[in-house]
């Protein structure tokens, strides 16, 4: 199983820690997917500064392909974050040469050998992901709590699991915006609901797995640790549920301990 995770990378900077970590969704589904013991690539564009280099040999450590990142002269994107109780309080961006990234043919090419194609709001790919499309390579995109976000209209029909979050529980709104996504391509949409666990539709069915209780410790990282444990069962050929249930696991190590990874 081989995942080529695609977009956004960023300095998580932890001010009052003094601590930075290396962070970005597609990274870290990328990180987490390997730590299941699957295969992953990560394709970006950091800059020719010392978190670039930084970024670069932190996720080389892990263990995922990193022959596909690209340094550009410039500034390595930096997200500022607080850290009060647990809860993680983000601050100012600062986009760096991520404004500058673009996917290309050569890119596309590179996926081809991997299993699915993994990427979010902030990748900078929307343009480009109907390209993926028509290679047959199957797509995961995380459009995280924007729900109302013009890229969901302009990528939902290319996604084929689309992950959302949404702090508002299993209610009805969120299941009706659900239903109406579905019916624009997914095979599947998958809604993250913090501690009170999460929902599946697959066209026919709701499914519902409940949270694991544990002490948060930095919930950095909560939702792709979920995506990157669901994608792992998705790809093991495991039931829905089954799929949640890995997510849920995975993001409940990665919230003890602080930073992403």
């Amino acid at each position: 199983m081989k995942i080529a995770a695609v977009g956004d990378n960023c300095i998580d900077l932890y001010e009052n820690l003094e601590k930075a970590f290396p962070g970005g969704n597609p990274v870290n589904v990328a990180v987490y997917f390997k730590r299941l013991g699957g295969e992953a690539s990560y394709t970006g564009v950091v800059g020719d500064d010392e978190y670039g280099k930084f970024m670069i040999d932190a996720i080389r450590n892990k263990g995922v392909n990193v022959s596909n990142i690209k340094i550009l002269p410039g500034e390595t994107a930096i997200t500022h974050v607080e850290l009060v109780g647990g809860e993680r309080i983000l601050g100012d961006y600062e986009e760096g040469v991520m404004k500058d990234f673009k996917i290309s043919d050569e890119d596309i090419e590179f996926f081809k050998a991997h299993d699915m194609v993994v990427s979010g709001l902030w990748g900078m790919i929307e343009e480009d992901l109907y390209k993926i499309k028509e290679r047959g390579i199957p797509i995961a995109f995380d459009f995280a709590n924007k729900l109302d976000s013009p890229i969901v209209e302009k990528t939902i029909y290319d996604v084929d699991y689309a992950f959302f979050s949404y702090d508002g529980g299993d209610d009805g709104f969120i299941r009706e915006y659900i239903k109406k996504n579905y019916r624009k391509g997914p095979k599947l949409i998958i809604v993250t609901l913090g501690e009170k666990g999460s929902i599946c539709y697959d066209g026919t069915r709701f499914v519902y797995e409940k949270a694991i209780p544990c002490e948060v410790v930095d919930a950095m990282g909560a939702g792709d640790s979920y995506i990157a444990g669901f994608l792992f069962g998705v790809l093991s050929g495991k039931e829905i549920k089954e799929c949640m249930k890995m997510g849920t696991q995975n993001a409940s190590t990665t919230i003890k301990y602080c930073g992403a990874w």
